[in-house]
């Protein structure tokens, strides 16, 4: 096997992984000349601005029931085993390793050296071995580069190999389908098959930090982070489409990450060296930060149109799909982190999106209440008007993060109590959602009003104002807030109809006790009574 790339690489050859008699290995190349290698081999284009362009085929998204973890001596009483962990046998994985690694003898492959974790004291050395060049464009986007003196001694404690053009067959390999993402945390390596969605990369190291980290005192965290004026930490969790990203970007804040970090006893720190942010609909006048990377050389753009004739691209157009991608460098945006560091967080904010219009607009939650909706992980989605349904629906996804949890969910919230008290970090509940009424009869919240109360909770000026209990969901509701009218705060005041509020109110409060009953056997009473008090 050839060293064909222009930096240094590792003694710790691809025969540790089982991969021989490749035709050529290109070790660690540079942006530029990846992007050589991919368009010349059709992989895509480039678009007139000079992002790589490229068409994920089939699989626009991840595949969730075609992931799976290796269950073994060594992970049987550790992995949280279920829907989201489904349990593959070693010897299937045995023979799924086996059958890929052929499929790549007389073909090229493209490796990457890198780490996941800016803190040194707990970063992880991984290889990305990629069938497609673009692919290994991604992995230098997204994790942290290595220097030339790391590459030489680099020897990687996780390794994905990625071979889109390989599928499995579910009869021999087990597995539901063609495609596969198998994370065996024993051998210490993923396989991908099946699917060119370059995230499945992205989100199988992210499982893995939540596997490893836990174990070392360290919570890993599907959030994004910003530091202010200040020095302040503060984290933001949220689930799709609740403003996490909107927020968190504050041209006057200095951007830690948009996605996963970790809080150690170094403080937070970023997991990645990029950002993967959906660019459906992106404008200039909105985002201009992130607009502006979908125009540089080094991004590149998971199935957004372009025009053959001019390259020229389409950001409002969901032909190919709605997640619609971009993978940059997180160094594209102007007030980012240098270090991918920032200190114990001094506020934390949860992001819901309560399409049913109950919610308050903010809320001060106790250490007791933070694990309930931690582990709940609320927000609501709205229907598919254009089918004539208009109902919202509650979605839960624990930790913000459900899909990338090995762990029982109790054991990232127990973290989270513990770090929260150590630091003496304050934790606000702030609903993005609809005020006045449910989706369909009130009004989406203000932006302006959720700038200004995300601004009064960072900078201090809620700490102190005096607050009700709310009668049905029992957190402390601030009862003013500098830029936001007194009668916003109080979500029953909005409606008109305040009995019909009393009633949807108690209805979603039954669906968080609902959803909360599968986590019970393991919670104490302490959080179970955190809930909602009018359930």
């Amino acid at each position: 096997m050839n060293n064909m790339g222009g930096r240094p690489r590792s003694e710790h050859g691809l025969e540790h992984h089982g991969l021989r008699n490749l035709k050529s290995v290109y070790w660690n190349l540079a942006t530029g000349a990846l992007t050589e290698h991919a368009i010349r081999c059709e992989e895509g284009r480039l678009s007139e601005h000079g992002a790589l362009v490229v068409n994920t085929g089939k699989h626009t998204g991840r595949s969730a029931r075609d992931k799976f973890v290796v269950k073994d001596s060594s992970t049987a009483d550790k992995v949280w085993w279920g829907p989201i962990n489904v349990p593959f046998k070693p010897d299937q994985f045995d023979r799924l390793h086996r059958d890929l690694c052929e499929y790549l003898e007389n073909r090229t492959v493209y490796v990457r050296d890198c780490f996941a974790g800016a803190d040194l004291d707990y970063r992880l050395p991984i290889r990305v071995v990629n069938e497609f060049a673009w692919h290994n464009i991604f992995a230098a986007n997204m994790f942290l580069e290595a220097g030339d003196d790391e590459l030489v001694r680099h020897v990687p404690e996780f390794t994905v190999i990625n071979a889109p053009g390989f599928e499995a067959d579910p009869a021999e390999h087990g597995t539901n389908s063609g495609t596969f993402i198998v994370v065996n945390f024993t051998k210490q390596l993923v396989l991908i098959g099946g699917t060119s969605y370059a995230g499945e990369t992205k989100k199988s190291i992210f499982s893995v930090m939540n596997y490893l980290l836990p174990r070392k005192g360290v919570l890993p965290m599907h959030s994004s982070a910003n530091i202010g004026s200040e020095g302040e930490t503060t984290i933001f969790f949220g689930l799709s489409g609740t403003g996490k990203t909107t927020l968190s970007a504050d041209a006057s804040r200095v951007l830690i990450g948009d996605d996963e970090h970790g809080w150690s006893d170094n403080g937070v720190f970023n997991f990645e060296g990029g950002c993967y942010a959906k660019v459906i609909n992106l404008s200039a006048e909105q985002e201009p930060e992130i607009y502006a990377t979908t125009r540089r050389f080094g991004t590149i753009l998971e199935n957004v149109v372009m025009d053959g004739a001019t390259c020229l691209i389409d950001l409002s157009n969901n032909k190919l799909t709605e997640n619609t991608r971009g993978s940059y460098p997180i160094s594209q945006i102007p007030n980012a982190s240098e270090s991918g560091r920032g200190g114990h967080p001094s506020n934390i904010v949860f992001l819901s999106c309560d399409a049913f219009g109950v919610l308050p607009p903010v809320a001060k939650l106790s250490p007791a209440q933070a694990m309930y909706h931690f582990i709940n992980g609320y927000t609501a989605k709205v229907a598919d008007t254009e089918k004539g349904v208009n109902e919202p629906t509650p979605s839960f996804s624990p930790c913000y993060g459900g899909p990338f949890l090995p762990l029982h969910p109790f054991r990232y919230a127990e973290l989270l109590r513990e770090k929260i008290a150590r630091h003496n970090t304050y934790v606000w509940w702030i609903n993005t959602g609809w005020s006045g009424g449910p989706y369909g009869v009130g009004k989406r919240m203000s932006i302006h009003h959720t700038r200004a109360i995300v601004n009064a909770a960072l900078d201090g000026r809620l700490k102190d104002v005096s607050t009700t209990t709310h009668p049905i969901f029992g957190v402390e509701v601030p009862t003013r807030c500098p830029g936001v009218p007194d009668e916003v705060l109080d979500p029953k005041n909005t409606w008109a109809d305040k009995d019909a509020y009393d009633k949807r109110a108690r209805m979603l409060a039954g669906k968080f006790a609902e959803n909360f009953e599968k986590y019970a056997d393991e919670v104490p009473d302490e959080i179970k009574s955190a809930g909602p008090i009018a359930a």
